[in-house]
């Protein structure tokens, strides 16, 4: 049991005692006790601290995760199906996987001060482009089998629903399969699963699946196969292997429309199945179509080029219901992971990478043949399948059992075939070893091998066209050049590192050393998804115990842990209502009530359901109108199914009538689901369950100190009420769930199962009451904040003793008639060294402060000075003291180019500009570039790296 000295408590939470007397006088408090009171209504408290054990200190925690991490056995894998052991270099390890400059940065959406990790997204894409042949690339998706489903969802919506059925090739990976089974059902797609050669296109398929090289490993040259499908106008996808695609014919080349599959294996640890960046690319065509988030190329104010999210519009939470996916995140730092592998290795290491996987894997081939045993396949890249039919079952049964002797894993694929996937980690060693088990099991005696010959794939199969011929994958292979470079791109970013990230909604908290280091342990970073349960005793210790703790937290029964964002777990949860409902034979129940609110996934993940989404008003008070939540629930009583709402409400407040609206939803038949984006707000002091609802999804990311990591990592569990418990997600692959279990939602049985490790630690770590007392120093932190503002900023809404929750909303709308816009504020905060709070949303004109409980006085402090600085510069241009657009907010950011510029012309001095406060003369961030041209590159769309010759030359000295 840990000391006050030693407490993680007073190492995550920001105010000590003292400063905490200080900050409940300012808001006009006697105890933090008497805020709470005064914030969460009484009838949903709860009496008694969740049941999970007493905190440990960081070094007794570390002890504790490594005793757990040797409960794992790590045996040599060679199961493959979209999972390799792979390499990270370790100037990537340390500089950037291990780095918070990297991993504590959020989303680009403010992309000034955003430049580093967007060139990085930039090199992702161009990576993808590069390797697959098409046109426009994204920054990332989930999981490869969630890249499949969105690919399979934008071919229907491309052609408008028309068409309905949709082929998918039996060799496809058999997790890819089952997700595009859950995605189709809601939309009544029509998956026909089989032979690809047998299937007779007809206009009744909108596209097609196929995967090359196959969950056998086969490769195949489909540009005949492709030419036909479009003569019928069906689109086809490939999913295919990022590394195979240095040796093989592009998805391009093959004329396909569509190329989905992981960067896993270019440096991002396997992780018991993720975190990994899917890539995702089309053909021009496509482009405006295409889910996620795209990087692309624009200009700032002084003419100079800067990139930023391209076609922001696209975001979920401007298209509401009308959107045709609800992916709101990307796996950002592992697609920098994979973007700085290519840099690192370049593409004549990427080649050499892929070739000597090649000749290992021609090799086994060769010498298994010679010991007897019959090979599927002749052409393949990294992974051979043996058909075992034929040979005697007794030597069956001794080839496996002595590859259980030798702690070896190999893939059992359809009946009586073994699948076998190479890597680059595979040594000669390992071969040997590998060998002598084949050898021996067929009374054969193996002669060891001691160096591998070149072999080159058939003609027809080979990539003939360049990749990676940028400049910036060809110019930093030395560990000097490739160290230096990531410290460039991390300079231009503020991350946590830098100063606090208030942003409303979405919870940018410590994310500890410990609670990070064990991510790196080997134990837990290069274990297989798919190995027997008993070689990942240790997982699955920390899923279990993660699991209780969640459900003591939430009040429910059961929790699944597999959706791999906050918009995944919104999709699971929904489908868990959907199938409970089929159940219970009342198929007819698919109305979903959405406050107007709600965070924007909430709609996209309803329709993505199969639900009709129907909106419910707000007051003038920011709360659900009970009004009119009464009259649309009479209204659809025989169809509703659920409620989605955000408690705390999107608004920061308690809303009293909570218990009421769930009674309500419940009278007329419905489920109440939670959207768990707030939490934070509710740990320790109340419950979805005791609340009154059904089932919730909590973003780990947020609440449970998971980084975002510049654009995710994110995973999003759900926790049910008891009733709804069997419909948990299963999957198939890993043996996971109920008969009546919805299918699986993600690639892996577990979702991003590594970075389980991180909420794991931060529950351990704090204790039942530290996590409470996290809860009630986001809300004093909060409040601090707010009364700090407002009597320079209108509060837009408040609860009903005059109090915030963990998050508040300032109105910037009057200053609208001066010439002052919202995001102006949000860029002139960047010359005082903050990221802006989220801007105009869930209101236009606003922003959404949330400082969370890390952050001491001293920097709440700072963003109060900041704030009623910006408001005097404000004033200024309300008194006609300065002009309406020649003005520092105008202007804003100020970058250190402007600053120092021999010449100067702006009606405000450089001081004024670059230092407005004093602190900033002892610590300075400078956005590294001036205000950026959103329309500019939404008109002139380019996602990957331009050729050297159009940049000018300042540009080309920077990359």
């Amino acid at each position: 049991m840990t000391n006050l000295t030693t407490s993680f408590r007073n190492r995550h939470i920001g105010p000590n005692d003292q400063d905490t007397a200080q900050m409940l006088r300012v808001i006009g408090v006697s105890s933090l006790n008497e805020l709470i009171d005064k914030v969460v209504p009484s009838d949903i408290r709860i009496n008694d601290l969740p049941n999970i054990p007493e905190a440990l200190s960081e070094y007794e925690y570390l002890n504790l995760i490594k005793s757990i991490a040797q409960k794992n056995k790590l045996y040599k894998s060679y199961i493959g199906q979209g999972y390799y052991n792979t390499i990270t270099p370790p100037v990537i390890l340390r500089n950037l996987f291990e780095n918070p400059g990297w991993y504590t940065q959020y989303t680009p959406y403010q992309a000034e001060i955003a430049q580093g990790r967007l060139e990085s997204l930039l090199n992702f894409q161009t990576m993808v482009c590069d390797l697959t042949g098409l046109e426009i690339a994204n920054a990332s998706l989930l999981d490869e089998g969630t890249a499949a489903a969105e690919a399979m969802t934008l071919l229907y919506h491309a052609q408008n629903g028309k068409r309905k059925s949709f082929f998918v090739s039996a060799a496809v990976f058999p997790q890819t399969i089952e997700v595009l089974e859950t995605r189709a059902k809601p939309l009544e797609i029509e998956l026909i699963v089989g032979n690809e050669f047998d299937i007779k296109l007809t206009d009744r398929f909108f596209g097609a699946l196929l995967q090359n090289p196959d969950s056998e490993g086969q490769l195949q040259d489909y540009t005949e196969w492709i030419a036909k499908a479009h003569q019928q106008n069906v689109h086809v996808v490939l999913a295919t292997d990022l590394l195979a695609l240095a040796l093989i014919k592009t998805p391009g080349e093959m004329q396909a429309d569509i190329a989905v599959g992981s960067a896993q294996r270019f440096g991002v640890p396997i992780g018991y199945g993720g975190p990994h960046a899917a890539f995702f690319a089309v053909r021009d065509e496509f482009k405006r179509l295409m889910p996620g988030r795209i990087i692309g190329v624009s200009v700032d104010a002084e003419g100079k080029q800067a990139y930023r999210m391209a076609l922001q519009t696209r975001e979920q939470h401007i298209r509401r219901e009308k959107a045709t996916s609800n992916i709101c995140t990307a796996q950002a730092l592992l697609a920098n992971i994979a973007a700085m592998y290519a840099v690192y290795h370049g593409p004549k290491g990427i080649k050499e990478i892929a070739q000597h996987i090649h000749d290992k894997a021609h090799l086994l081939h060769q010498k298994l043949t010679q010991y007897g045993y019959t090979i599927s396949h002749a052409n393949y890249f990294d992974t051979v399948c043996i058909n075992l039919t034929s040979t005697d079952q007794s030597a069956n049964a001794k080839l496996r059992q002595l590859l259980e002797e030798q702690q070896i894993n190999v893939h059992i694929g359809k009946a009586n075939h073994l699948v076998i996937s190479l890597d680059e980690t595979t040594s000669i060693a390992d071969l040997n070893k590998l060998l002598t088990v084949f050898a021996e099991a067929h009374n054969k005696e193996h002669q060891e091998i001691k160096q591998i010959h070149s072999h080159l794939l058939a003609g027809d199969l080979c990539r003939n066209s360049n990749y990676l011929q940028h400049p910036v994958f060809n110019r930093h292979h030395t560990e000097t050049e490739m160290m230096r470079y990531l410290k460039q791109l991390e300079n231009k970013d503020l991350a946590l590192n830098n100063a606090m990230i208030p942003l409303g909604s979405c919870t940018m908290k410590l994310n500890s050393a410990s609670e990070m280091m064990p991510v790196s342990f080997p134990e837990f970073a290069h274990l297989h998804p798919f190995v027997p349960k008993e070689q990942a005793a240790g997982y699955q210790q920390i899923i279990t115990e993660l699991e209780q703790y969640l459900c003591e937290i939430t009040g429910f029964a059961a929790c699944s842990l597999q959706p791999n964002s906050g918009a995944q777990g919104e999709y699971a949860g929904l489908l868990v209502i959907r199938k409970y409902f089929e159940d219970r034979s009342e198929t007819h129940r698919n109305i979903c009530l959405i406050p107007s609110s709600a965070h924007g996934t909430n709609p996209a993940s309803a329709v993505m359901a199969g639900f009709q989404v129907v909106v419910v008003k707000c007051d003038d008070d920011g709360n659900i109108e009970l009004l009119d939540l009464k009259q649309k629930a009479e209204q659809y009583k025989h169809n509703l199914a659920a409620l989605m709402v955000t408690y705390p409400s999107t608004h920061g407040v308690f809303e009293t009538s909570i218990r009421e609206i769930c009674r309500i939803v419940h009278e007329y038949g419905g489920q109440v689901y939670m959207d768990g984006a707030n939490m934070n707000a509710q740990v320790g002091l109340t419950s979805p369950f005791q609340i009154g609802a059904d089932v919730n999804h909590i973003n780990l990311h947020k609440t449970f100190s998971i980084p975002h990591g510049g654009g995710g990592p994110g995973m999003g569990p759900i926790c049910v009420a008891s009733h709804l418990a069997p419909y948990l997600p299963g999957h198939s692959v890993s043996n996971q769930g109920t008969s009546k279990a919805v299918s699986a939602i993600s690639s892996a049985a577990w979702g991003s199962a590594s970075i389980l490790l991180i909420s794991y630690g931060y529950i351990r770590l704090l204790g039942a009451s530290g996590c409470k007392e996290s809860t009630e120093y986001a809300i004093l932190n909060a409040n601090y904040l707010r009364a700090g503002l407002e009597g320079d900023y209108a509060i837009l809404y408040k609860g009903a003793h005059g109090f915030c929750a963990h998050e508040f909303i300032i109105d910037m709308r009057e200053f609208k008639k001066y010439g002052v816009e919202v995001e102006d504020v949000a860029k002139r905060l960047m010359d005082y060294g903050f990221h802006a709070p989220t801007v105009s949303f869930p209101v236009a004109g606003t922003m959404m402060i949330e400082p969370t409980e890390s952050e001491p006085k001293e920097e709440l402090d700072r963003f109060i000075v900041a704030m009623r600085s910006i408001r005097r510069e404000i004033q200024d241009i309300i008194d006609g003291t300065c002009d309406t657009q020649n003005n520092l907010l105008k202007h804003a950011p100020h970058t250190i180019h402007v600053i120092a510029a021999d010449e100067w012309n702006r009606p405000y001095s450089r001081t004024k500009a670059a230092y407005p406060v004093a602190y900033l003369k002892q610590h300075k961030f400078w956005p590294s570039v001036s205000r950026i041209n959103n329309t500019h590159g939404d008109r002139n769309l380019i996602c990957a790296c331009p050729p050297m010759d159009v940049y000018t030359e300042d540009v080309s000295a920077i990359r």
